[in-house]
């Protein structure tokens, strides 16, 4: 394991865990921060609109000063904007500050996610496989950890939070200034247009798009489903998606590992993505502790979906991993910027089960692309040398080419 992923793979995968703690911090104390700041929902829902939309343009940039900086160099800045504004954060006075601050996060948080995942697989000696699982799992956990986090340091009060995951982002800081080293093979500089010149590729569009819709989902849950479920505390909501946090980080690194090679990405992406349906509808019917069971039961196969989505980003893309990065990510993370806003403007005025409403066909319309699409991406898959398992296996020897009709 050691020789697998050395000491900078451990330090940058130990910062990824803290970055994508600061996405879900903020999920407990919504609703305090909205008694707090007198805010209405859909003006809370902007701390994680703000944060991702500014993430989402940041990819277009991000990944191309990596290629001119050097990785590290960008790893660093963005630590570093994530432990001023995260401090800013719960010093804000109002919400229109906190939602600017957030903003910053955000911008801070591009910085380091575009090149994190980059540097893990470029410094990892176990192959691709590997080093996405490795990040799948830091991404878990920190989803897993921010709630509860969130939950207990909210429950004293709705500021600290925000200092605990700027203190935490110091410790790794210091471990990436120390640990972190750029490759000895830079790639060549990019510019942003390269990014725009990937998305023309049929295969890397495809599953950017498909990831749209699927991470409007994804912050369905994790922004706005909190307003849905009443009477719980700060602190059972940090239990809450903890137990959600904790099945996405379970699924995206054992249960994917296991199913993938049975099935093959695509197949199981598909039954994944109906999974996923299934489970909106049914959130949209239900209330009280359903729902909360629901919400719970969905981190599962949300970790099976992240998985298999940045895989797929890096493994059908025949360009480098920056740029194959990079062009996902603000695809992707565009789909999660409005989920929150949106999702807090339909439920006021429509319903607050309108938005689970609005995922569910959102995803129809992504199992419908990857119906459509699956030929493109397994002939991508096939190109970049992508075939093992490609199709998955049948048990008892029977044929996985009938298996799939």
């Amino acid at each position: 394991m050691r020789k697998m992923f050395p000491p900078a793979v451990w330090a940058t995968a130990f910062a990824a865990l803290i970055a994508f703690m600061g996405i879900g911090v903020v999920d407990p104390i919504l609703t305090l921060i909205g008694h707090a700041m007198g805010a209405k929902p859909y003006q809370v829902e902007w701390l994680f609109t703000s944060y991702i939309a500014v993430m989402a343009v940041t990819m277009l940039i991000s990944g191309v000063l990596a290629t001119r900086l050097g990785g590290r160099r960008v790893m660093l800045l963005g630590l570093t904007l994530v432990i001023i504004f995260a401090s800013l954060s719960g010093a804000a006075p109002n919400i229109l500050v906190l939602g600017f601050t957030r903003a910053g996060w955000g911008l801070g948080n591009a910085f380091f996610t575009s090149t994190a995942l980059s540097i893990i697989v470029g410094a990892s000696t176990g192959g691709m496989a590997s080093a996405i699982t490795l990040y799948e799992a830091a991404l878990g956990l920190g989803i897993a950890s921010g709630p509860l986090i969130g939950g207990l340091l909210g429950s004293i009060s709705w500021r600290l939070p925000f200092f605990g995951t700027a203190t935490l982002m110091l410790i790794a800081l210091i471990f990436t200034f120390l640990l972190v080293k750029d490759p000895g093979k830079k790639e060549p500089p990019r510019t942003a247009r390269d990014l725009f010149k990937a998305m023309e590729h049929p295969a890397v569009l495809i599953n950017a798009l498909i990831g749209l819709t699927y991470s409007f989902s994804f912050f369905t849950i994790l922004a706005y489903s909190p307003y849905t479920l009443s009477n719980m505390t700060s602190l059972d909501f940090g239990l809450t998606y903890f137990a959600w946090g904790v099945l996405v980080g379970l699924s995206s690194v054992f249960v994917v590992n296991w199913l993938r090679p049975l099935f093959g990405p695509i197949r199981l992406l598909q039954w994944n993505l109906l999974g996923l349906i299934a489970i909106f509808v049914l959130a949209a019917l239900v209330h009280g502790t359903g729902l909360l069971v629901l919400v719970i039961i969905s981190g599962f196969f949300c970790g099976i979906a992240n998985a298999l989505f940045t895989t797929l980003a890096m493994e059908v893309s025949p360009f480098s991993r920056s740029i194959s990065s990079g062009t996902y990510n603000f695809v992707r993370w565009a789909g999660a910027a409005v989920a929150p806003i949106v999702s807090g403007w339909m439920g006021q005025q429509f319903g607050m089960q309108t938005p689970f409403w609005l995922a569910a066909v959102l995803l129809v319309i992504g199992s419908l692309g990857m119906f459509f699409g699956r030929p493109v991406l397994e002939r991508s898959l096939e190109e970049n040398g992508q075939v093992e398992g490609l199709h998955g296996h049948a048990p008892h020897g029977a044929n996985p080419q009938k298996q799939l009709n």
